[in-house]
């Protein structure tokens, strides 16, 4: 890749809010073959092709260095592996796209309030439900590692592919790992954040690849990038 290659989320608000910051920083983000191109421009800055991606793929991508930099959430960076975020740099927040990674249980659950009380009950699941705890989340990666953290392995992740928070609800699941941001609609679904229950804090971040090759006229379209968002310079290989 002689090109910097930027990668920006490809539709709804996270690409409107990408758009906007890059434009803040002097940049514009153009789509010349329409909203179903996947390919794009940089005005304002040379020698960078722009893909158009979703932000998961953004985020994988980053870290099997396919691309040089990208707009994604460090939530998804911290998914994709224990050691994802060792391969890339988080560059600058950019102040959207903020969430928190939390784990929330059912209200009626009034004992349970701490990680602690939660490794009790995945005790008692065993000993008396013939069964262990059954967690809903799309983190997986990011549920595993918290939960070996605090001890805990008397459970099952159960993968969610729609709404997370209706899982405890339809009996598919006991609690869940899911992002929020207001905490309105766990509370609306029955649910509340543990007390330590935070896993991570979130938002979209310009991120870049460690990983990718990064060759002179890369590096030097990187460095214009940085120095458009106010980042210093960085040893991209350290």
């Amino acid at each position: 890749m002689s090109e910097l290659v930027l990668a920006v989320p490809s539709k709804g608000r996270l690409e409107e809010q990408a758009r906007a910051v890059f434009e803040k920083a002097g940049l514009m983000i153009t789509r010349p073959g329409g909203a179903r191109a996947y390919q794009g421009e940089l005005r304002g800055l040379d020698g960078v092709t722009v893909r158009f991606l979703s932000a998961g793929e953004i985020a994988r991508e980053l870290t099997r260095g396919n691309l040089h930099v990208g707009v994604t959430g460090a939530d998804l960076i911290h998914e994709v592996s224990e050691a994802a975020p060792n391969q890339v740099i988080f560059a600058k927040p950019l102040g959207f796209g903020e969430a928190d990674v939390v784990i929330a249980v059912p209200d009626a659950w009034r004992d349970v309030t701490h990680m602690d009380d939660l490794s009790d009950v995945g005790a008692d699941f065993g000993a008396h439900k013939t069964r262990w705890l059954r967690v809903a989340t799309k983190y997986v990666n990011l549920t595993r590692a918290f939960f070996s953290r605090h001890g805990i392995a008397e459970y099952r992740i159960v993968e969610s592919l729609g709404a997370t928070e209706a899982a405890p609800a339809n009996g598919s699941a006991d609690l869940i790992v899911d992002i929020t941001t207001t905490g309105n609609t766990l509370k609306a679904n029955g649910l509340r954040v543990l007390e330590d229950g935070l896993i991570l804090k979130s938002q979209a971040n310009l991120i870049v690849s460690r990983k990718a090759a990064w060759s002179p006229a890369a590096r030097q379209s990187m460095n214009a990038l940085l120095q458009a968002f106010g980042v210093a310079h960085f040893d991209l290989t350290a």
